[in-house]
């Protein structure tokens, strides 16, 4: 009996020196939401904007359709809270002004720079529309059609492009977006604004149509990833939905 005491002791002080000495990989687990938690915070079509010359554009996809590389708790505050804020401010700006009826393109165009309250709102709500779009669930990749062929004209390869626009998320001070582009000549370009600027604004460094954006803003990813905006930007690409971009670069070049 001391002999098997013994023997299990001295087995589990070298397990024991073993884990130590072993780099130790920490694992994570996101679970999903209970159904309780899907009740409390809502569907996506429950959240409805004041009256006003624009709506929001409806999620194509439930709250959890993203996790694990975007939570349920980031995707339901990001929509229901920072986007609808966006498009009642903007409902309000426009009120009464000759803007009230344009599109978003036009009044985006031709607001006045110098109204900070229009500006941030119009290209909150732009920006954010243009963001539910660009993600799916069960999609990542890489495009195969003709947008494939102008990102390895344009950049040299789909990796370099790849490389090309982390590289701009990354360094990106502050809160901003990161964008691809087609400009005036049709040629695809990658650029970066501050706040809720875009590039069809007309301070914008690289003008153009815009087919592909990422929030850098910090309510975009904090509650996941906290200061790890690299981490983010990786899982950004594993949702990034090449069908609906193609579609937008298809559109942008028939203009």
């Amino acid at each position: 009996m001391k002999k098997n005491i013994f023997f299990i002791s001295n087995l589990l002080l070298l397990l024991l020196l073993s884990c130590n000495n072993k780099k130790l990989v920490e694992v994570v687990d996101v679970p999903l939401p209970t159904v309780q938690e899907k009740l409390a915070m809502g569907l996506p079509e429950d959240v409805k904007a004041n009256e006003g010359s624009f709506q929001l554009e409806k999620l194509p996809y439930s709250y959890d359709a993203l996790v694990p590389n975007i939570s349920v708790e980031t995707l339901e505050m990001h929509y229901s809270k920072h986007y609808l804020t966006y498009t009642n401010n903007l409902n309000r700006a426009l009120a009464g002004t000759p803007l009230e009826n344009l599109t978003i393109e036009e009044v985006l165009a031709k607001l006045d720079l110098n109204d900070a309250n229009l500006r941030n709102n119009a290209g909150g709500f732009y920006n954010h529309t243009l963001y539910w779009g660009c993600m799916a669930p069960k999609a990542g990749g890489q495009p195969n059609d003709l947008l494939a062929d102008a990102i390895t004209k344009n950049f040299g390869s789909f990796e370099d492009f790849t490389a090309l626009f982390k590289n701009e998320s990354e360094k990106l001070f502050g809160s901003g977006w990161v964008w691809l582009v087609v400009d005036k000549s049709g040629e695809l370009q990658i650029t970066s604004t501050q706040n809720q600027d875009n590039p069809l604004m007309l301070n914008a460094l690289i003008s153009g149509k815009p087919i592909l954006a990422i929030d850098i803003w910090e309510h975009a990813y904090y509650i996941d990833y906290q200061y790890k905006r690299k981490n983010y930007i990786d899982a950004f690409f594993n949702v990034i939905n090449w069908n609906k971009v193609s579609e937008n670069y298809d559109a942008a070049i028939k203009k």
